[in-house]
């Protein structure tokens, strides 16, 4: 009896292990994983979803960034995109707080978004722009943590012994701020190790963790994940499939879309001939990829994408001649009769295929037919301004040979007054008047006035276009009842085609040096390119003139 009792506990004990280690049952729970993983995702959507609506409005500077963080947590390994959206709203918010902890923090999340996003140069620059005596010890451990990362995903692009060195320096400079007792730290060791191609000691170690991490636990895909890839260094293919399914696994179920389970558990039914289920693994890492944007993990599928997908659409292939065989002889059996039929209905179904491309292609002809009024309209349209837009420079050529005229008139009476008094003798009336400036100034205000009327009825908008082209701290703020003021009259006259600095001094009634350094400054505070800068002026006004 006791023996029977002994022998009961010691199959409640066993039976569990065994059946946690049978990989078919591991398999069958990653096929139910890969069905159901459209709802893993949905249920990730609906817990971010739910966060989101907790966000209260008077929250502190302080509290959003934390908010922000937790979103890009979330998001990181799911949607690279939008964990560097939440990201860059706390790079904003750490520069108003004028903390630089929170600063550098925000940085190496970026720096790190950036590197599996493909964008080597951004992340490159934005980790050699932190100062490490500015890092306290958990920083650090993000800091090299980054750059690890960094050189992980750069190698994956293009491949160098350099940058697998990169890669261990700061693996071994990250255990050195670690927390010995950490999870992080022991994994991080175990990876050294495994470098050092120990991989006895580094099965041993993972094992262990193995035994007593659970499988929601966020490590719990990383350790099988390694110790998958050291059956696979070591050739036990039963053991390497175990591990990389149970990584898959767990990824799936946390709706991990950065993993490379998937991929290597694709390469082993590869190797074992099973090419169906190569080809599921491999077409759900490409999703994932793509789903998340990193860039080196598609680039790392890329080749063994191509040999998977190669052959199966061979095999595919193959079954289809197969298949066609079958029916050929099926067919030589049929009579004359159904032959006939399966021609007449191959006819029927080949011109009802060739009616519908010739709809698509007529319905297509009339879209494009639609675009081509539609533009022809456009450019109507554009002629007719451009027509009317010649016209009112007409007019106001013909506007200015008035002034012109009434100037001369002008001169003339003056001239006439002059003479009188010389006639009477009036010398002293005469010298008053040749003393005086108030007829030039008063002529001057009114010609200047008139040309700033005239010109902003050519460019009304030219205030509005000038100002875009300079800082928004120098934009130029005209006075009450101003229309243009001496720098906008000097680069009015470099619009209308008067670029010589010495007609623009005679214009203004101003020294050549006062017109340079009008110039010059204007350029000073452009907000394009200093050389571009009177080029783009001369093109205001050439899309849009009042009409």
């Amino acid at each position: 009896m006791k023996n029977y009792l002994l022998f009961f506990i010691l199959v409640l004990l066993v039976g569990p292990a065994y059946s946690a280690d049978n990989t078919d049952t591991i398999l069958s729970k990653l096929n139910d994983a890969l069905r159901n993983k459209e709802h893993y995702v949905r249920l990730k959507e609906e817990r971010i979803l739910n966060f989101k609506k907790i966000k209260s409005d008077d929250l502190t500077k302080e509290q959003e960034y934390n908010y922000n963080k937790t979103l890009y947590t979330e998001y990181q390994k799911f949607n690279s995109d939008s964990a560097i959206f939440y990201v860059k709203k706390n790079l904003k918010i750490a520069t108003e707080l004028q903390n630089i902890a929170l600063l550098n923090l925000a940085n190496l999340q970026l720096a790190t978004l950036y590197s599996s996003s493909g964008k080597y140069r951004e992340s490159e620059a934005l980790l050699k722009s932190i100062d490490t005596n500015t890092l306290s010890k958990s920083l650090l451990q993000n800091y090299y943590v980054a750059y690890r990362e960094f050189f992980e995903h750069y190698a994956a692009n293009s491949y160098d012994v350099k940058y697998i060195q990169q890669i261990r320096k700061y693996r071994d400079s990250l255990l050195t701020v670690l927390e010995p007792n950490t999870l992080n730290y022991q994994i991080t060791k175990i990876q050294q190790v495994i470098s050092q191609k120990k991989l006895a000691v580094a099965e041993k170690q993972l094992l262990q963790l193995f035994d007593h991490i659970k499988e929601d636990n966020p490590q719990y895909a990383m350790i099988t994940y390694l110790l998958g890839s050291i059956y696979e260094a070591t050739h036990q293919l039963e053991s390497r499939k175990k591990f990389y399914a149970l990584s898959a696994t767990s990824d799936l179920k946390n709706a991990n879309k950065d993993n490379a389970s998937l991929q290597e558990l694709a390469q082993v039914f590869y190797e074992i001939g099973d090419v169906d289920m190569a080809y599921k693994l491999t077409q759900s890492a490409v999703e994932d990829a793509l789903y998340c944007n990193v860039q080196f993990r598609t680039l790392l599928m890329s080749q063994v994408y191509s040999i998977i997908n190669t052959v199966y659409l061979e095999r595919e292939a193959q079954r289809k001649t197969e298949l066609q065989l079958y029916l050929l002889c099926i067919s030589l059996l049929s009579v004359f009769l159904i032959v006939a039929i399966i021609y007449v209905y191959k006819q029927m179904k080949k011109v009802s295929r060739i009616r519908g491309e010739l709809y698509e292609t007529s319905q297509k002809l009339a879209e494009l037919n639609k675009d081509i009024t539609e533009t022809n309209n456009q450019l109507h349209e554009r002629n007719a301004q451009l027509s009317e837009s010649n016209h009112i420079k007409e007019e106001y050529i013909a506007h200015f040979f008035s002034l012109c005229s009434t100037y001369i008139n002008k001169l003339e009476n003056y001239r006439i007054i002059l003479n009188k008094k010389a006639n009477a003798k009036q010398f002293d009336e005469i010298y008053k008047m040749l003393k005086s400036t108030t007829l030039v100034d008063n002529e001057l205000e009114e010609l200047y006035k008139n040309f700033d009327i005239i010109f902003l009825n050519l460019y009304p908008t030219f205030v509005k276009d000038f100002n875009a082209l300079l800082i928004k701290e120098e934009q130029i703020v005209l006075k009450q009842g101003e229309l243009l003021n001496t720098e906008l009259r000097i680069f009015a006259l470099i619009r209308l085609g008067i670029n010589d600095s010495v007609k623009i001094a005679a214009f203004l009634r101003y020294s050549l040096s006062t017109i340079y350094n009008y110039r010059t400054r204007a350029r000073n505070k452009a907000a394009v390119s200093r050389n571009d800068f009177e080029e783009m002026v001369m093109k205001i006004g050439l899309i849009s003139l009042k009409i």
